[in-house]
């Protein structure tokens, strides 16, 4: 298992959030070149992917994968979000999801983060497993959000 962390778009980036967005996300269009270049662009904003060992009957490796880290610098120290974390639903099961969390908590740990936080719906009982399985600990907290977009 492979996971990269992606420093530029690509055509095939583009490609994989058209796979990959439909199944975190009922809402959510999948991002189009332009927003796929200013996703990765971002300060602050790291985009993990998988990508399996071995190449398919097309001789590639195809992200199957993804995983997003919002780093940032508050006034209690460096912290990081993980977010839109979803694996190909033929992916599933063989440790993808462990490696992109992996992967991404090494990183914040890299650039000096004191926590590392996500949240996810008790419904997604796998991704609670992993999250678990990973170090988290379920917090008592309250999460609030309010919509911007009408």
């Amino acid at each position: 298992m492979a996971v990269e962390l992606l420093t530029g778009s690509t055509p095939e980036l583009v490609d994989a959030m058209g796979r990959l967005i439909p199944q975190l996300s009922r809402s959510a269009a999948p991002l189009d070149a332009a927003a796929c270049t200013r996703l990765v662009a971002q300060p602050g904003v790291h985009l993990f992917v998988f990508r399996p060992d071995e190449a398919d009957e097309s001789g590639r490796r195809p992200i199957l994968g993804m995983l997003s880290l919002a780093v940032f610098e508050i006034p209690t120290g460096v912290r990081a979000w993980v977010e839109d974390v979803v694996v190909d639903e033929a992916a599933r099961g063989h440790g993808a999801g462990q490696a992109l969390v992996q992967a991404a908590l090494a990183h914040a740990r890299s650039v000096g983060a004191r926590t590392v936080d996500l949240t996810s719906r008790p419904s997604r009982e796998a991704a609670n497993r992993l999250y678990r399985r990973a170090g988290f600990d379920l917090r008592e907290t309250n999460v609030y959000r309010v919509c911007l977009d009408s």
